[in-house]
């Protein structure tokens, strides 16, 4: 009995404490690659391999140059994205945000290319898929004859010379590192071959699957279609010209046997006859001199076709504007299409060049535009500015005008805003108010927040708007004299 206080009195131990985990250093270094199938500076993601490059620049420059509705298509997306407004949005309200934004704005307007030529420049990456351009810098040191310092400013900043492309069909090769990324491009000249760096290059693609710098054409998912209906159009124009000046036919002399090969003389006839019935042609120097006993013949077709080749054709037209996102251009062709269609069709072609765009601006804001802030001094500055584009399609102004003024019955405070207004006035192509003109902007504020004194109102109601008290009549001064009074006065 004794021994159970000591038992039941015994000071609890303490858990074991538990060994300190081992935590491994982090490690910086990339284990995987991009997956990309690369060799030699090319990239063979292409299972067609006409259209690997460089190959496929010739191909993506005949669909371009030589197929009318490819042509249309590429012209109507060019002029869309032409249309748009680019703006410098400053990364704050500080002055020196603001200076870095209108620095950039300055640079944009004073290349030796316009603004909208490199934007046409960089917009052939929709037919080759990428488009890759070299940034150039200048000194500003005013209007002087070296290119490298020409300037509209003579602030002595470096600003961007030009933006020029670098022709998809030079393409030699890619730079790319041990994990896929890209290091820069190698171009054909006629100097021999360059090497242009990521770190002085801007790349422009489509899509960036696999850090694939080719990106991929617009044109790619209409090749196969492309193909087959040229094929069909140039049948169709042999056909049209064989039925029109028949088919010829030569027949050699009685005796003679132009397929014995051991005879040259037979040899020399067969090749002189198979070039003259492959050349003949009906045009103002049609002719034919033939030796003696040598016959010629036209054979004319006077059966019909099984197929209409226009209907065929007219297919793969379709087709190729639908993988574009573009089969707008042939609404009406086949005499229907309705106004609702062409808008939604409209609006899937102007989303797809918007997301581009915005691709666009984004390559430019997180490389082009730092790098050129890099290179000079702003005190103070807090963020580096951000293109900003418009949108490619202008809004319907009637719609526009429903949403405003539903929102404005939902008693939605909406003016005075100068940026709204000013940004509706653009959509309709009107002047834009100034937003340093202060007085006007104090004056609409005013005009806002002053209620307008109701004249049915109560004057005795506690509640009601408080009306402007009257000018009180000027009294005229004492003279003197005594007052007038009308006659029969007091």
């Amino acid at each position: 009995m004794g021994a159970f206080p000591l038992l039941f009195n015994k000071a609890p131990t303490a858990p074991p404490i538990a060994p300190a985990k081992h935590i491994d250093a982090v490690s910086f270094a990339e284990r995987g690659t991009t997956g990309l199938r690369t060799s030699g500076g090319g990239v063979y993601e292409e299972f067609v391999p006409r259209l690997q490059w460089p190959r496929a620049g010739a191909v993506y420059q005949e669909m371009s140059s030589n197929d009318a509705v490819i042509t249309a298509i590429l012209l109507c997306s060019k002029q869309l994205i032409q249309n748009v407004v680019w703006d410098v949005v400053p990364a704050s309200d500080l002055d020196a945000d603001k200076e870095a934004a209108e620095f950039v704005r300055q640079c944009k307007d004073d290349m030796s290319t316009t603004w909208a030529d490199f934007i046409d420049d960089l917009s052939s990456f929709f037919e080759y898929g990428f488009s890759y351009h070299e940034i150039i810098y200048k000194r500003r040191m005013g209007d002087v004859a070296d290119p490298t310092k020409n300037s509209k400013y003579d602030d002595g900043r470096i600003g961007w010379r030009k933006l020029p492309g670098r022709a998809q069909t030079s393409l030699q090769g890619w730079m790319m590192d041990d994990t896929g990324g890209l290091q820069g491009m190698k171009q054909y000249t006629t100097a021999g071959s360059v090497e242009i760096p990521i770190g002085r290059g801007l790349l422009f693609r489509t899509t960036a699957n696999r850090g694939n710098p080719e990106g991929k054409s617009f044109l790619r998912g209409a090749y196969r279609s492309w193909y087959f209906k040229k094929h069909i159009e140039e049948i169709e124009g042999i056909g049209i010209e064989r039925d029109l000046a028949g088919l010829p036919v030569v027949t050699a002399p009685p005796g003679v046997n132009i397929f014995d090969k051991d005879n040259p003389q037979a040899v020399i006839a067969k090749t002189s006859a198979l070039k003259l019935v492959s050349s003949i042609r009906r045009d103002r120097n049609e002719g034919v001199v033939l030796p003696a006993d040598w016959k010629l013949e036209l054979l004319s077709s006077g059966s019909s076709r099984q197929f209409d080749t226009s209907d065929i054709i007219n297919r793969w037209d379709q087709r190729i504007a639908i993988t574009m996102l573009a089969d707008i251009v042939m609404l009406g062709a086949d005499k229907v299409g309705s106004f609702a269609l062409a808008k939604v069709k409209q609006s899937m072609l102007a989303a797809s060049l918007q997301s581009q765009l915005n691709g666009v601006a984004e390559v430019l804001n997180r490389y082009a535009i730092p790098r050129l802030i890099a290179m000079n001094t702003f005190q103070g500055l807090t963020g580096t500015p951000e293109f900003k584009v418009s949108s490619v399609v202008t809004p319907d102004l009637k719609e526009l005008g429903d949403y405003i003024k539903a929102l404005a019955g939902a008693k939605m405070p909406i003016f005075p805003d100068l940026d709204l207004e000013n940004y509706l006035r653009r959509v309709a192509n009107l002047p834009e108010t100034s937003e340093e003109d202060e007085n006007r902007e104090a004056q609409l504020s005013r005009s806002a927040t002053t209620p307008t004194p109701d004249p049915n109102a109560d004057p005795t109601d506690p509640n009601a708007d408080p009306v402007p008290a009257k000018a009180t009549p000027k009294v005229p001064a004492q003279t003197g004299k005594p007052p007038i009074t009308k006659k029969g006065g007091k």
